[in-house]
């Protein structure tokens, strides 16, 4: 689906106070054609950001001077971060595809189905999933769980959970798990409409964000609907 040009400025402002830059930092940065930079030297994670056609860099003073005559193209890069900050211990949070929708198409169930906004369901499902897809997720960090159980042997069991917390009062940041047993059953995408329109009805801009090399995460967002806005890319000094 089409981004509203009035949306990508709601992004842009959120990801600007999230990152501690002027509220119209991305815009002035669009029109300059400049990086949009903040130092700040007691910073423990270096963030680069790519968003509708701006570009930001957050970290100490001394990768901000030696990414100066880095283009954009390669500052996107995982390998480019790597690469700058080897020497101060630098270690791989990775690249993540930034996608963004402000209305989307929603997904009935076929059939009955229980949702449970509790918390032990959420946590249950998470012990049923490989530790990877746990902390890509985050379900922890995402405040508005919307769970799929499913009655077996008189027992509620968690088969997927779509969640979202609200970044900077402006983004719904989206994040869907599903039991590895009950996958390739539309389940996923199910979750994420639900999560979804929840923040929709809450007047949030909706986020989906994952790793880059996350196939099924990528073909899921594009699925939903949603739109490609940026890129980002981090690490941590040791």
């Amino acid at each position: 689906m089409t981004l509203d040009p009035g949306s990508a400025a709601i992004i842009q402002l959120a990801w600007a106070r999230r990152l501690g830059l002027d509220d119209d930092a991305f815009g002035a940065a669009l029109a300059s054609g400049e990086r949009v930079v903040r130092a700040d030297d007691s910073a423990r994670t270096v963030e680069f950001l790519r968003l509708f056609g701006s570009s930001a860099l957050v970290g100490p003073q001394w990768v901000i001077d030696a990414a100066a005559g880095i283009p954009d193209e390669e500052m996107a890069q995982h390998v480019t971060l790597l690469t700058l900050t080897r020497s101060r211990g630098g270690h791989g949070l990775g690249a993540a595809a930034l996608f963004f929708a402000d209305d989307l198409p929603l997904k009935q169930p076929a059939g009955e189905m229980t949702v449970s906004h509790g918390n032990p369901e959420a946590i249950e499902l998470e012990g049923r999933c490989p530790p990877d897809d746990v902390n890509e997720v985050g379900l922890s960090d995402l405040e508005n769980r919307y769970t799929i159980v499913h009655e077996l042997e008189g027992r509620r069991v968690p088969l997927a959970c779509g969640a979202y917390a609200e970044w900077e009062g402006l983004l719904a940041h989206l994040g869907v798990l599903v039991d590895p047993e009950w996958r390739r059953q539309g389940l996923g995408t199910l979750a994420a409409s639900i999560a979804a329109h929840e923040a929709l009805a809450a007047g949030l801009t909706l986020q989906w964000r994952t790793d880059v090399s996350n196939t099924g995460a990528l073909a899921l967002a594009r699925k939903l609907g949603f739109s490609a806005g940026g890129i980002q890319t981090s690490v941590h000094l040791g």
